[in-house]
């Protein structure tokens, strides 16, 4: 477990509490043997088939610095409930709340990746393009680091004059263009019904990100363990999905 934090609570009628024996830090308990997930002729037979659920630890999350949040002035109140308290001025994340949102979100992750789907990253940091790109190159999916002009998804078969091919997952490792803007493609997919994950700070609105993940989005630390896992949640899904596609072939 991580070290204890000194806090003190954000509100005086704020209630948040300490969870050591939260069941978020401990792996899934359906997904205690291997037997049970060989078992399993389908994905969706099992809870975690593809084992994300032993891609990291709190204790990883913590050297990363993802509990590290903004400061108080700046807190979005749809933040609050994935919060422990704060320290010196700064928002300290519930990193028991985060690792369950975290696997959930690398499960969808593989799913998708086992379909086939087009995944996209998108990163608004200069300081993090690079990692960002480099993790979408070395999985075969793709990335955009720059400025979003509206109506890519919206208006796509207009943008480029044919029918065009959404993404099935876009995943945002910060889902600001600023301190006070949402990413314009947080909205744009929202709108074409096109699923995502998102890093969500404490300034964030997390309401348009369909799988939430509450952490630090600016820490270079964060980021590239964010990125590697969603690597690594992606090569998993494509294994198994060029594993599934061989049987296929030998049984015919």
């Amino acid at each position: 477990m991580y070290p204890r934090i000194l806090i003190r609570k954000l509100k005086p009628n704020a209630s948040i509490f300490h969870r050591s024996n939260s069941t978020a830090a401990q792996p899934l308990e359906q997904s205690k043997t291997n037997e049970e997930i060989k078992s399993a002729k389908s994905p969706l037979d099992h809870p975690d088939f593809f084992q994300v659920h032993n891609l990291f630890t709190v204790k990883d999350l913590f050297g990363a610095r993802v509990h590290f949040g903004h400061k108080e002035g700046s807190l979005n109140e749809l933040m609050a409930p994935y919060l422990y308290g704060s320290r010196q001025g700064h928002l300290i994340f519930d990193l028991d709340i985060t690792a369950e949102h975290l696997r959930k979100a690398l499960n969808f992750t593989a799913h998708i990746a086992y379909r086939g789907g087009i995944i996209c990253f998108f990163n608004r940091n200069s300081l993090n393009a690079h990692t960002v790109e480099k993790t979408a190159l070395e999985c075969g999916e793709y990335a955009h680091t720059r400025f979003w002009k509206g109506g890519i998804f919206t208006n796509a078969n207009h943008q480029f004059g044919a029918i065009t091919r959404l993404p099935d997952l876009c995943i945002f490792l910060n889902t600001q263009n600023n301190i006070l803007n949402q990413h314009t493609a947080v909205r744009d997919s929202a709108k074409m019904l096109i699923p995502t994950v998102g890093i969500v700070d404490t300034n964030c609105n997390p309401n348009l990100i369909t799988y939430p993940v509450p952490g630090n989005d600016d820490t270079p630390a964060a980021i590239e363990l964010y990125c590697n896992l969603f690597k690594s949640a992606i090569k998993r899904g494509k294994e198994a999905r060029m594993k599934f596609l061989q049987e296929n072939e030998e049984n015919t």
